[in-house]
Protein backbone atom coordinates (compact mmCIF):
# COMPACT_ATOMS: atom_id res chain seq x y z
CA UNK A 1 0.00 0.00 0.00
CA UNK A 2 0.98 3.52 -0.92
CA UNK A 3 0.47 5.56 2.59
CA UNK A 4 1.35 9.02 2.58
CA UNK A 5 1.85 10.73 6.16
CA UNK A 6 1.32 14.36 6.64
CA UNK A 7 3.32 15.75 9.54
CA UNK A 8 3.79 19.20 11.30
CA UNK A 9 7.32 19.38 12.43
CA UNK A 10 9.30 21.40 15.72
CA UNK A 11 12.17 21.98 14.43
CA UNK A 12 14.17 19.48 16.60
CA UNK A 13 14.61 22.31 18.93
CA UNK A 14 12.60 20.00 21.53
CA UNK A 15 11.35 16.92 22.68
CA UNK A 16 8.75 16.41 20.22
CA UNK A 17 6.34 13.38 21.38
CA UNK A 18 4.02 13.85 18.43
CA UNK A 19 6.57 14.13 15.93
CA UNK A 20 8.13 10.80 17.51
CA UNK A 21 4.59 8.78 17.29
CA UNK A 22 4.56 9.57 13.73
CA UNK A 23 7.94 8.92 12.96
CA UNK A 24 7.74 5.19 14.63
CA UNK A 25 4.86 4.81 12.88
CA UNK A 26 6.22 4.90 9.43
CA UNK A 27 9.47 2.92 10.08
CA UNK A 28 6.98 0.14 11.18
CA UNK A 29 4.92 0.76 8.28
CA UNK A 30 7.63 0.50 5.88
CA UNK A 31 9.31 -2.83 8.12
CA UNK A 32 6.40 -4.44 6.73
CA UNK A 33 7.06 -3.61 3.27
CA UNK A 34 4.04 -1.07 2.50
CA UNK A 35 5.65 2.78 0.43
CA UNK A 36 5.54 5.50 2.96
CA UNK A 37 5.77 9.38 2.23
CA UNK A 38 6.47 11.78 5.19
CA UNK A 39 5.18 15.29 4.26
CA UNK A 40 6.64 18.00 6.48
CA UNK A 41 4.57 20.99 7.05
CA UNK A 42 5.29 24.47 9.16
CA UNK A 43 8.89 23.29 10.25
CA UNK A 44 12.02 20.60 9.55
CA UNK A 45 10.43 16.98 11.49
CA UNK A 46 13.17 15.82 13.93
CA UNK A 47 16.75 16.05 13.77
CA UNK A 48 17.13 12.65 12.95
CA UNK A 49 14.92 12.59 10.18
CA UNK A 50 17.63 11.07 8.29
CA UNK A 51 15.34 9.21 5.60
CA UNK A 52 13.45 12.44 4.75
CA UNK A 53 14.31 13.22 1.05
CA UNK A 54 15.97 16.82 0.26
CA UNK A 55 13.43 16.84 -2.64
CA UNK A 56 10.27 17.17 -0.39
CA UNK A 57 9.71 20.65 0.68
CA UNK A 58 8.32 21.51 4.04
CA UNK A 59 4.73 22.81 3.02
CA UNK A 60 3.43 25.77 5.19
CA UNK A 61 6.42 27.01 6.18
CA UNK A 62 6.37 28.77 9.33
CA UNK A 63 7.82 32.10 8.89
CA UNK A 64 5.98 32.59 5.35
CA UNK A 65 2.13 31.68 6.48
CA UNK A 66 2.91 34.01 9.34
CA UNK A 67 3.91 36.84 7.86
CA UNK A 68 1.13 36.65 4.96
CA UNK A 69 -1.49 36.03 7.46
CA UNK A 70 -0.45 38.89 9.52
CA UNK A 71 0.93 41.21 7.02
CA UNK A 72 -1.19 40.93 3.30
CA UNK A 73 1.71 42.33 1.73
CA UNK A 74 3.64 39.51 2.09
CA UNK A 75 0.87 38.08 0.07
CA UNK A 76 1.67 39.42 -2.73
CA UNK A 77 5.45 38.78 -2.46
CA UNK A 78 7.61 37.32 -5.40
CA UNK A 79 8.61 33.62 -5.09
CA UNK A 80 12.25 34.33 -4.27
CA UNK A 81 10.47 35.84 -1.19
CA UNK A 82 8.69 33.00 0.36
CA UNK A 83 11.22 30.07 -1.04
CA UNK A 84 14.24 32.04 1.37
CA UNK A 85 11.39 31.96 3.62
CA UNK A 86 10.95 28.63 3.48
CA UNK A 87 14.30 27.24 3.56
CA UNK A 88 15.32 24.65 6.14
CA UNK A 89 17.76 27.30 7.87
CA UNK A 90 15.28 30.13 8.31
CA UNK A 91 12.89 27.29 9.43
CA UNK A 92 15.03 25.86 11.83
CA UNK A 93 16.41 29.15 13.01
CA UNK A 94 12.45 29.98 13.73
CA UNK A 95 11.48 26.94 15.62
CA UNK A 96 14.44 28.26 18.76
CA UNK A 97 12.21 31.43 18.80
CA UNK A 98 9.35 32.15 20.81
CA UNK A 99 5.51 31.36 19.53
CA UNK A 100 6.56 28.60 17.25
CA UNK A 101 4.42 26.09 19.58
CA UNK A 102 2.10 28.77 21.10
CA UNK A 103 -1.59 28.86 20.38
CA UNK A 104 -2.01 32.14 22.24
CA UNK A 105 -2.12 34.83 19.27
CA UNK A 106 -2.22 32.55 16.49
CA UNK A 107 -6.23 32.31 16.71
CA UNK A 108 -7.01 33.67 13.35
CA UNK A 109 -3.95 31.45 11.64
CA UNK A 110 -5.62 28.41 13.52
CA UNK A 111 -9.17 29.29 11.68
CA UNK A 112 -7.61 30.04 8.64
CA UNK A 113 -5.83 27.14 8.78
CA UNK A 114 -9.27 25.00 9.25
CA UNK A 115 -11.16 26.41 6.42
CA UNK A 116 -8.58 25.49 4.13
CA UNK A 117 -9.68 26.20 0.25
CA UNK A 118 -11.92 29.25 2.29
CA UNK A 119 -8.66 30.77 4.13
CA UNK A 120 -5.64 32.70 3.69
CA UNK A 121 -3.33 30.14 2.71
CA UNK A 122 -5.46 28.34 -0.28
CA UNK A 123 -2.48 29.01 -2.06
CA UNK A 124 -0.61 27.43 0.04
CA UNK A 125 -3.01 24.12 -0.22
CA UNK A 126 -3.10 24.26 -4.12
CA UNK A 127 0.75 24.41 -3.86
CA UNK A 128 0.39 21.40 -1.47
CA UNK A 129 -1.90 19.39 -3.43
CA UNK A 130 -0.53 20.26 -7.10
CA UNK A 131 2.94 18.77 -5.48
CA UNK A 132 1.06 15.65 -4.35
CA UNK A 133 -0.58 14.94 -7.67
CA UNK A 134 2.53 15.14 -9.66
CA UNK A 135 4.67 13.41 -7.41
CA UNK A 136 2.96 10.42 -5.37
CA UNK A 137 0.33 8.36 -6.18
CA UNK A 138 -1.19 7.69 -2.39
CA UNK A 139 -3.58 4.62 -1.52
CA UNK A 140 -4.72 6.54 1.99
CA UNK A 141 -3.60 10.12 3.23
CA UNK A 142 -3.07 10.51 7.05
CA UNK A 143 -3.32 13.78 8.65
CA UNK A 144 -0.94 13.15 12.24
CA UNK A 145 -3.61 15.38 14.13
CA UNK A 146 -7.44 16.99 13.65
CA UNK A 147 -5.77 20.61 13.33
CA UNK A 148 -4.97 19.84 10.26
CA UNK A 149 -8.23 18.59 9.30
CA UNK A 150 -8.81 22.04 6.23
CA UNK A 151 -6.48 19.97 4.07
CA UNK A 152 -8.82 16.78 4.29
CA UNK A 153 -11.61 17.99 1.50
CA UNK A 154 -9.22 19.06 -0.71
CA UNK A 155 -6.24 16.11 -0.35
CA UNK A 156 -9.54 13.70 -0.37
CA UNK A 157 -11.27 14.61 -3.60
CA UNK A 158 -8.21 15.72 -5.91
CA UNK A 159 -6.99 12.34 -4.89
CA UNK A 160 -9.62 10.36 -5.16
CA UNK A 161 -8.50 8.55 -1.96
CA UNK A 162 -9.46 8.06 2.01
CA UNK A 163 -8.25 10.07 4.55
CA UNK A 164 -7.77 9.55 8.05
CA UNK A 165 -6.44 11.68 11.30
CA UNK A 166 -4.79 10.97 14.25
CA UNK A 167 -5.98 12.42 17.73
CA UNK A 168 -3.31 13.34 19.83
CA UNK A 169 -3.33 17.07 22.23
CA UNK A 170 -5.28 19.27 20.34
CA UNK A 171 -7.19 19.95 23.35
CA UNK A 172 -3.71 21.37 24.79
CA UNK A 173 -3.30 23.77 21.67
CA UNK A 174 -7.23 24.56 21.43
CA UNK A 175 -8.13 25.19 25.39
CA UNK A 176 -5.98 27.64 25.77
CA UNK A 177 -7.32 30.18 23.17
CA UNK A 178 -9.67 32.91 24.44
CA UNK A 179 -12.78 31.49 24.93
CA UNK A 180 -14.72 32.81 21.62
CA UNK A 181 -11.74 31.31 19.89
CA UNK A 182 -11.50 28.37 21.35
CA UNK A 183 -15.70 27.88 20.67
CA UNK A 184 -15.26 28.78 17.38
CA UNK A 185 -12.36 26.34 16.36
CA UNK A 186 -13.75 23.28 17.79
CA UNK A 187 -16.94 24.11 16.04
CA UNK A 188 -15.10 24.57 12.92
CA UNK A 189 -13.28 21.13 14.06
CA UNK A 190 -16.80 19.43 14.48
CA UNK A 191 -17.80 20.65 10.73
CA UNK A 192 -14.53 19.77 9.12
CA UNK A 193 -14.50 16.06 10.54
CA UNK A 194 -17.14 15.24 7.96
CA UNK A 195 -14.32 15.23 5.04
CA UNK A 196 -12.62 12.30 7.20
CA UNK A 197 -13.34 8.66 6.89
CA UNK A 198 -11.72 7.42 10.11
CA UNK A 199 -10.38 9.11 13.11
CA UNK A 200 -7.45 7.35 15.52
CA UNK A 201 -7.29 8.72 18.91
CA UNK A 202 -3.51 7.30 20.57
CA UNK A 203 -5.78 6.16 23.68
CA UNK A 204 -9.27 5.15 24.67
CA UNK A 205 -9.07 8.70 27.30
CA UNK A 206 -8.64 10.67 24.83
CA UNK A 207 -11.46 9.09 22.17
CA UNK A 208 -14.22 9.83 24.39
CA UNK A 209 -12.27 13.09 25.12
CA UNK A 210 -12.14 14.14 21.33
CA UNK A 211 -15.73 12.73 20.53
CA UNK A 212 -17.58 15.13 22.99
CA UNK A 213 -15.36 18.35 21.61
CA UNK A 214 -15.96 17.37 18.36
CA UNK A 215 -19.05 15.02 18.37
CA UNK A 216 -17.23 12.59 16.32
CA UNK A 217 -19.80 9.36 15.34
CA UNK A 218 -18.56 6.51 17.43
CA UNK A 219 -18.41 4.47 14.45
CA UNK A 220 -15.36 6.83 13.16
CA UNK A 221 -13.34 6.21 16.08
CA UNK A 222 -10.91 3.90 16.29
CA UNK A 223 -8.02 3.43 18.65
CA UNK A 224 -4.10 2.66 18.70
CA UNK A 225 -2.02 3.17 20.69
CA UNK A 226 1.29 4.65 20.31
CA UNK A 227 4.18 2.15 19.74
CA UNK A 228 7.80 1.82 20.09
CA UNK A 229 10.25 -1.26 19.70
CA UNK A 230 11.81 -2.06 22.36
CA UNK A 231 14.76 -3.69 20.42
CA UNK A 232 15.91 0.40 20.12
CA UNK A 233 16.09 0.89 23.50
CA UNK A 234 19.05 -0.73 25.92
CA UNK A 235 17.39 -2.20 29.35
CA UNK A 236 20.04 -1.57 32.02
CA UNK A 237 18.41 -3.01 35.66
CA UNK A 238 17.99 -0.17 38.18
CA UNK A 239 19.60 -1.81 40.93
CA UNK A 240 22.92 -0.91 38.77
CA UNK A 241 22.09 2.91 38.55
CA UNK A 242 22.40 5.90 41.10
CA UNK A 243 19.04 7.05 42.84
CA UNK A 244 18.57 9.90 39.86
CA UNK A 245 15.24 11.02 39.06
CA UNK A 246 14.70 12.22 35.50
CA UNK A 247 12.12 14.78 33.25
CA UNK A 248 12.51 13.42 29.58
CA UNK A 249 10.11 16.71 27.60
CA UNK A 250 9.93 20.07 26.49
CA UNK A 251 11.01 21.66 29.64
CA UNK A 252 8.28 23.94 29.95
CA UNK A 253 5.40 25.04 32.75
CA UNK A 254 2.80 23.02 31.03
CA UNK A 255 4.92 20.23 31.56
CA UNK A 256 5.52 20.49 35.47
CA UNK A 257 9.07 21.15 35.64
CA UNK A 258 8.93 23.40 38.25
CA UNK A 259 6.55 20.74 39.99
CA UNK A 260 9.11 17.83 39.70
CA UNK A 261 11.88 20.82 40.84
CA UNK A 262 9.84 21.68 43.99
CA UNK A 263 9.61 18.25 44.91
CA UNK A 264 12.81 17.39 44.47
CA UNK A 265 13.88 20.55 46.39
CA UNK A 266 11.56 19.01 49.25
CA UNK A 267 13.42 15.40 49.03
CA UNK A 268 16.41 16.82 49.70
CA UNK A 269 15.70 18.40 52.98
CA UNK A 270 15.97 14.62 54.42
CA UNK A 271 19.84 13.21 54.71
CA UNK A 272 18.75 10.24 53.69
CA UNK A 273 18.80 11.76 50.09
CA UNK A 274 22.06 13.54 49.71
CA UNK A 275 23.09 10.88 47.14
CA UNK A 276 19.93 11.40 44.55
CA UNK A 277 20.18 14.06 41.45
CA UNK A 278 18.19 15.10 39.70
CA UNK A 279 18.22 14.81 35.70
CA UNK A 280 16.91 17.09 33.05
CA UNK A 281 16.07 16.49 29.09
CA UNK A 282 13.97 17.78 26.29
CA UNK A 283 14.74 21.12 24.70
CA UNK A 284 12.81 24.11 25.04
CA UNK A 285 11.55 26.95 22.45
CA UNK A 286 11.64 30.50 23.28
CA UNK A 287 8.47 30.62 24.85
CA UNK A 288 10.23 28.71 27.93
CA UNK A 289 13.21 31.14 28.62
CA UNK A 290 11.94 33.07 30.87
CA UNK A 291 10.44 30.05 32.97
CA UNK A 292 14.02 27.95 32.53
CA UNK A 293 15.61 30.90 34.48
CA UNK A 294 13.06 30.76 37.10
CA UNK A 295 13.29 27.49 37.40
CA UNK A 296 17.50 27.86 37.95
CA UNK A 297 16.71 30.51 39.84
CA UNK A 298 15.17 28.48 42.23
CA UNK A 299 17.63 25.39 42.17
CA UNK A 300 20.55 28.13 43.13
CA UNK A 301 18.81 29.34 45.43
CA UNK A 302 18.79 25.98 47.58
CA UNK A 303 22.10 25.18 46.60
CA UNK A 304 21.43 22.83 44.65
CA UNK A 305 22.84 23.70 41.42
CA UNK A 306 25.72 20.82 41.36
CA UNK A 307 23.13 18.19 41.79
CA UNK A 308 20.89 18.98 38.96
CA UNK A 309 21.84 18.53 35.53
CA UNK A 310 20.64 19.49 32.30
CA UNK A 311 21.45 17.21 29.53
CA UNK A 312 21.67 18.64 26.02
CA UNK A 313 21.35 15.87 23.73
CA UNK A 314 17.59 14.28 23.96
CA UNK A 315 17.50 12.21 20.61
CA UNK A 316 18.78 8.78 19.82
CA UNK A 317 22.70 8.69 21.38
CA UNK A 318 21.55 11.32 23.64
CA UNK A 319 18.44 9.70 24.87
CA UNK A 320 20.20 6.37 25.65
CA UNK A 321 22.49 8.14 27.84
CA UNK A 322 20.06 9.65 29.58
CA UNK A 323 18.06 6.53 30.48
CA UNK A 324 21.63 5.12 31.87
CA UNK A 325 21.98 7.91 34.25
CA UNK A 326 18.01 7.66 35.75
CA UNK A 327 16.10 5.18 37.74
CA UNK A 328 13.04 6.61 37.57
CA UNK A 329 11.62 9.48 35.29
CA UNK A 330 8.34 12.01 36.31
CA UNK A 331 6.93 14.33 33.84
CA UNK A 332 4.27 16.27 35.89
CA UNK A 333 2.08 17.44 33.37
CA UNK A 334 -0.70 19.94 34.54
CA UNK A 335 -3.51 18.98 32.56
CA UNK A 336 -2.64 15.27 31.67
CA UNK A 337 -2.17 14.12 27.80
CA UNK A 338 -3.84 11.93 25.34
CA UNK A 339 -0.59 9.34 25.56
CA UNK A 340 3.01 10.62 26.26
CA UNK A 341 5.04 8.34 24.03
CA UNK A 342 8.03 9.16 26.12
CA UNK A 343 6.69 6.91 29.21
CA UNK A 344 7.01 4.09 26.63
CA UNK A 345 10.77 4.75 26.09
CA UNK A 346 11.86 5.33 29.93
CA UNK A 347 10.26 1.48 30.12
CA UNK A 348 11.25 -0.11 27.15
CA UNK A 349 14.98 1.40 29.12
CA UNK A 350 13.65 -0.46 32.76
CA UNK A 351 12.97 2.94 34.22
CA UNK A 352 9.67 3.17 35.79
CA UNK A 353 7.66 6.48 35.59
CA UNK A 354 5.83 8.25 38.30
CA UNK A 355 2.76 10.32 36.98
CA UNK A 356 -0.30 12.21 37.92
CA UNK A 357 -3.66 10.57 38.06
CA UNK A 358 -4.41 13.20 34.92
CA UNK A 359 -5.44 12.12 30.93
CA UNK A 360 -4.21 8.84 29.74
CA UNK A 361 -1.36 8.13 32.12
CA UNK A 362 -3.44 5.71 34.57
CA UNK A 363 -4.40 4.09 31.07
CA UNK A 364 -0.55 3.34 30.12
CA UNK A 365 0.48 2.96 33.76
CA UNK A 366 -2.65 0.18 34.11
CA UNK A 367 -1.40 -1.83 30.97
CA UNK A 368 2.25 -1.90 31.78
CA UNK A 369 2.65 -2.18 35.36
CA UNK A 370 5.63 -0.10 34.85
CA UNK A 371 5.28 2.79 37.56
CA UNK A 372 3.21 4.65 40.25
CA UNK A 373 0.24 7.30 39.90
CA UNK A 374 -0.44 10.02 42.00
CA UNK A 375 -2.80 12.51 43.04
CA UNK A 376 -3.06 15.69 43.10
CA UNK A 377 -0.58 16.48 41.11
CA UNK A 378 1.06 19.01 43.63
CA UNK A 379 4.94 18.87 44.72
CA UNK A 380 4.78 17.42 47.88
CA UNK A 381 2.56 14.73 46.65
CA UNK A 382 4.61 13.38 44.06
CA UNK A 383 7.67 13.84 46.44
CA UNK A 384 5.79 11.12 48.75
CA UNK A 385 5.75 8.81 45.52
CA UNK A 386 9.38 9.33 44.39
CA UNK A 387 10.61 8.83 48.14
CA UNK A 388 8.21 5.75 48.46
CA UNK A 389 10.65 4.36 45.61
CA UNK A 390 13.60 5.68 46.76
CA UNK A 391 13.55 4.06 49.75
CA UNK A 392 12.03 0.61 48.19
CA UNK A 393 15.08 -0.75 45.73
CA UNK A 394 12.99 -3.96 45.11
CA UNK A 395 10.09 -2.12 44.42
CA UNK A 396 11.70 -0.29 41.71
CA UNK A 397 13.11 -3.15 40.27
CA UNK A 398 9.86 -5.01 39.88
CA UNK A 399 8.29 -1.95 38.60
CA UNK A 400 11.48 -1.26 35.84
CA UNK A 401 10.98 -5.47 34.46
CA UNK A 402 6.79 -5.12 34.54
CA UNK A 403 7.55 -1.92 32.91
CA UNK A 404 9.85 -3.78 29.92
CA UNK A 405 7.45 -6.59 29.55
CA UNK A 406 4.12 -4.61 29.34
CA UNK A 407 5.58 -2.45 26.66
CA UNK A 408 6.61 -5.63 24.62
CA UNK A 409 3.14 -7.17 25.66
CA UNK A 410 0.90 -4.20 25.05
CA UNK A 411 2.59 -1.20 23.30
CA UNK A 412 4.90 -3.05 20.62
CA UNK A 413 4.92 -0.46 17.54
CA UNK A 414 4.48 -3.87 14.99
CA UNK A 415 1.54 -4.65 16.77
CA UNK A 416 0.01 -1.42 16.59
CA UNK A 417 1.49 -0.94 13.04
CA UNK A 418 -0.68 -3.99 11.91
CA UNK A 419 -4.13 -2.40 13.64
CA UNK A 420 -3.56 0.94 12.07
CA UNK A 421 -3.06 -0.92 8.67
CA UNK A 422 -6.71 -2.35 9.56
CA UNK A 423 -7.39 0.98 10.21
CA UNK A 424 -6.34 1.92 6.50
CA UNK A 425 -8.26 -1.34 4.53
CA UNK A 426 -11.77 -0.14 6.63
CA UNK A 427 -11.00 3.16 5.21
CA UNK A 428 -10.56 2.10 1.95
CA UNK A 429 -13.35 0.15 1.61
CA UNK A 430 -15.80 3.00 3.12
CA UNK A 431 -14.08 5.40 0.36
CA UNK A 432 -15.07 2.56 -2.54
CA UNK A 433 -18.90 2.11 -1.21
Amino acid sequence: MNIMHVIPGSGGSFYCGNCLRDSKYVEALRKLDHQVVKLPMYLPLFADEHDLSREIPVFYGAISIYLKQLFPLFRKAPGWVDRMLNSRPMLKLASKFAGSTRARGLEEMTVSMLLGEEGQQKDELQRMVDWIVENCSPDVIHLSNALLLGLARQLGERMNVPVVCSLQDEDVWVDVMKPSARESVWKLMSRKAQDVGVFIPVSDYYARVMQEKMEIPEEKLSSVHIGVDPADYVFKPVTEKKRNIGFVSRMSHENGLDILVDAFILLKQNKEFEDVGLVLTGGSTGDDRKFLSEVRKRIREHGLQDQVEFHGEFEEGGLREFFEKVSMVSVPVRNGEAFGIYLLECMASGVPVVQPGLGAFPEIVELTGGGLIYAPNRPEILAGSLERLLFDRSELDRLSRSGKEGVEKHFHIDVQAERMMEIYQRAMELKNN
